[in-house]
């Protein structure tokens, strides 16, 4: 199945969403790896009263470089102010920036690593992605617009030979994990 974009940007449908309470997702298993739902709580607390959208802090970091495209971003509220951690590409850079959450501002300054330095699977992730006519933006618009949510999370992940963007949606009080596979996404 196809959804249209507003844009008429055709994206796959999700391969399949996983929900589910935010509350139950994160109960603890055992007690040697339990995760502290408060804080938890806490962090998308601190997402919900955002300022900026995960969407608008992602053209915040592509716009520092000419031509980037993000690869990767996500919340982090568990700083102070709470900000949005953004990895951008662009040629053959790797930049990570942090975007306030609450104004835009961009928070420090970080040098670029080199496409080089990464491993041959990221680095072939990164090869397709620039290829596709579709972005990380596209699947994050489709993500929301299909769990009527707000993005907290976007990636990339690559399952049996297929490239496929990884977005988590927060929607009411469940989290959402949608995995998009753009057209052409395919390892040759």
């Amino acid at each position: 199945m196809v959804l249209a974009l507003p844009l008429s940007l055709p994206l796959a449908s999700p391969a399949h969403a996983v929900t589910g309470s935010a509350a139950a997702a994160l109960t603890p298993q055992d007690s040697d790896n339990a995760l502290d739902v408060h804080a938890v709580r806490r962090e998308l607390d601190s997402f919900q009263a955002a300022q900026i959208s995960l969407r608008k802090a992602m053209a915040i970091a592509e716009a520092l470089h000419s031509g980037a495209i993000t690869a990767d971003v996500s919340f982090d509220g568990a700083t102070e102010p709470a900000i949005y951690r953004v990895k951008t590409m662009q040629r053959d850079r790797i930049w990570q920036h942090s975007i306030d959450a609450s104004t835009g501002e961009v928070i420090g300054g970080e040098a670029p690593s080199s496409l080089a330095s990464l491993g041959a699977e990221d680095r072939d992730n990164l090869a397709v992605l620039r290829a596709l006519r579709h972005r990380l933006a596209d699947a994050v618009r489709v993500a929301e617009r299909t769990t009527s949510g707000k993005a907290i999370s976007g990636g990339l992940m690559r399952e049996r030979g297929k490239l496929n963007f990884v977005i988590v949606v927060l929607a009411g009080s469940d989290l959402k994990e949608v995995i998009l596979e753009p057209p052409g996404a395919r390892r040759r």
